[in-house]
């Protein structure tokens, strides 16, 4: 998957060695087989338990490096875990959340690929079809999106993986969904509905500006704690909704008809197959009310 800034230049060309690796598996019968294994919770647990311990302290600084993450955006006191590491808070001012209330914002830094929902709540990645039903397990509410737009916010490992309400509101309850592990890297579409099989959490936001918007966190490979803050909520808009623990994950946010429209540049480059660097609180989309 090609990852492009805002002005269309081309940040990623994804091929390097870790997607060869991920392609390699998942290309063929053992690869899959071995998958089995690893992409269940019990495994996540594992690697969890460990993260959270002590021995995975020597991991940080390798991680750093490797992925020239600037340690100074960040609260570094008391790190002595690779998982504290990980849900590490950014400092204030590091993030600017756009306050204008007929601005949409993003709930997380990622990369971002838009999709317009059909009558019936379906997308298409890669070639294949999604329902919005299969993401909440819920044809009522799924139906409240027909014609309406699905926003998929991929987090990957050097990402900072706190997110945040996207505007002021009332929340439901979480839900959670009981699955697999994936990875959410693009590859993985090609070979299985990553968002229908893995472990996913959702809750309904009722927003002032925006309509009923469904959050979806998915868990991924080694994510299986996805750490929401609050259940029946009042929220405000940049207030942090909750983190995932270690690895790469997805939010997927479902908008209804007629509520906004999405910058074109969204629309644009996912068109083009190619993913839009974002950062929390910047706007990506207005209101159409």
């Amino acid at each position: 998957m090609i990852v492009k800034d805002r002005n269309k230049n081309i940040i990623k060309n994804s091929d390097g060695s870790l997607d060869k690796a991920i392609r390699h598996v998942y290309g063929n019968a053992v690869g899959r087989f071995i998958l089995r294994i690893f992409t269940q919770p019990i495994v996540s647990k594992a690697v969890g338990a460990f993260m959270d311990s002590r021995y995975s302290a020597p991991l940080i600084e390798p991680f750093i490096k490797a992925n020239n993450i600037n340690t100074d955006d960040y609260i570094m006191d008391d790190i002595d875990t690779y998982n504290k590491f990980f849900t590490r808070k950014i400092k204030d001012g590091k993030r600017h959340i756009d306050m204008a209330k007929n601005s949409f914002i993003s709930p997380c830094d990622a990369k971002l690929s838009v999709y317009k929902l059909d009558s019936d709540s379906v997308f298409e990645i890669k070639n294949s079809l999604y329902r919005a039903s299969d993401l909440v397990k819920c044809k009522k509410l799924a139906d409240k999106y027909n014609g309406g737009w699905c926003m998929i916010f991929r987090l990957e490992v050097d990402d900072y993986h706190r997110y945040c309400y996207i505007d002021n509101g009332t929340k439901s309850k979480n839900n959670f969904i009981k699955g697999v592990l994936h990875t959410v890297n693009p590859i993985a579409f090609e070979h299985y509905n990553v968002y229908k099989r893995n472990c996913r959490e959702f809750s309904v936001l009722h927003t002032e500006n925006f309509g009923d918007v469904t959050q979806i966190e998915v868990g991924a490979m080694f994510v299986g704690k996805i750490a929401n803050h609050h259940e029946k909520y009042s929220f405000r808009r940049g207030e942090e909704k909750g983190m995932f623990l270690f690895g790469g994950s997805t939010i997927v946010l479902l908008i209804e008809k007629d509520k906004l429209m999405p910058c074109s540049e969204f629309l644009e480059n996912t068109a083009d197959n190619c993913e839009t660097i974002v950062k929390m609180g910047e706007k990506i989309g207005i209101s159409l009310r």
